[in-house]
């Protein structure tokens, strides 16, 4: 009987437990977002993840939305990522780069000519501020995407997905999720378009469609995830109909046979902003391949799902920062240390790298 803690073939790669490091914004990348030998250390010391997903990383210079977060669009940064890919693999980790454009949520001060972010629409984000370089500040209306721009953005994360190749990782996943440009394109509180980019669910996904199709070029289906969060409302998210919308999404997916769905489930902030759920277990139903949720998963609540055939890999996001050696401590039955909140978002090594393992 398969348990967390034992191997996982995935695809044409062997993944030592089940038990995945969900991507984290940090903001620790150095000047011109290249990712430095501090950030290899600390890649370095959570390869005992099953699978170890990156942070979200941009896909061109469009596509940044905040401070110190890594790149993956230039020649340094592709070396920056080289070191980090090594430091994983020679301790016989895998590695997945999350590809990752903001859309509107992002600001002009982070923009190439200060250009206004662009978006589906014309729509700026209800709640929130901006985070940047001169602190926060309000969210600016986004300009929306003319019909003719897209493929240039498609073409982005094709050379993205390249450029992740040259740095040695084992996989990609596709950021869907969180409200950032991909899932401003699948909902309609986003999403006004009345071009083929808009309007009915094959007109909506249409862009994530296309981006797969791109990245297809350079990645086999089996090297490849995506992430989706059908009940968030963070970067004020919404959809009229969202089960029968990301129902459609997943119906869509079953026909490349990717390497897994990355589900992130409803959270309490979620419910506080009216979420209407969407259950994994109504996309279980639907999705014929592997699914990855994230959800404040505990080892008994992912014990209890890996069970029931819920799911087959758990994410676990704010235990991986204070635990780099997560799979052991729970193995064992270890308590867990607590993070420093105030350490999540920039700074230094302290409360990045000076977690212990254990002995």
């Amino acid at each position: 009987m398969s348990t967390l803690f034992s191997p996982m073939r995935l695809g044409d790669i062997t993944l030592q437990n089940r038990i995945v490091m969900a991507p984290m914004t940090r903001n620790r990348a150095g000047q011109g977002n290249v990712p430095t030998a501090l950030n290899a250390h600390y890649y370095r010391q959570r390869s005992s993840a099953g699978l170890i997903i990156t942070e979200a990383t941009q896909i061109s210079a469009q596509g940044v939305g905040y401070p110190s977060t890594p790149g993956i669009h230039t020649k340094n940064q592709v070396e920056g990522w080289k070191g980090v890919s090594s430091a994983v693999h020679e301790k016989g980790g895998k590695i997945f780069m999350q590809l990752w454009h903001v859309g509107r949520i992002s600001h002009s001060s982070l923009q190439p000519g200060n250009a206004l972010p662009v978006a589906p629409s014309a729509i700026k984000p209800a709640q929130g501020k901006a985070m940047t370089y001169q602190g926060l500040q309000d969210f600016e209306t986004p300009r929306a995407l003319e019909q003719h721009e897209i493929p240039g953005i498609v073409n982005d994360y094709r050379l993205a997905a390249i450029n992740a190749k040259i740095a040695c990782f084992d996989g990609i996943e596709i950021h869907a999720a969180n409200g950032y440009l991909l899932d401003q394109f699948l909902r309609d509180s986003t999403n006004q378009r009345t071009d083929r980019y808009g309007g009915s669910f094959e007109n909506r996904v249409r862009l994530l469609v296309d981006v797969i199709d791109a990245i297809l070029t350079v990645w086999p289906a089996n090297r490849v995830g995506i992430r989706l969060s059908p009940s968030g409302t963070f970067n004020s998210m919404s959809d009229s109909n969202p089960e029968a919308l990301f129902k459609h999404v997943v119906r869509q997916l079953n026909l490349y046979n990717l390497a897994y769905l990355h589900v992130v489930e409803m959270n309490e902030a979620d419910a506080r902003y009216g979420a209407k759920e969407v259950t994994t277990a109504s996309l279980r139903d639907v999705y014929e391949g592997n699914l990855m949720v994230c959800g404040d998963y505990t080892l008994e609540k992912a014990k209890k799902a890996l069970t029931n055939n819920e799911a087959d890999l758990f994410a676990f996001g704010r235990p991986f920062i204070a635990n780099p050696d997560l799979p052991a401590r729970l193995q064992k039955g270890i308590e867990l240390n607590g993070g420093d909140p105030s350490t999540y978002y920039g700074g230094t090594e302290k409360g990045y790298t000076d977690y212990q393992s254990l002995r």
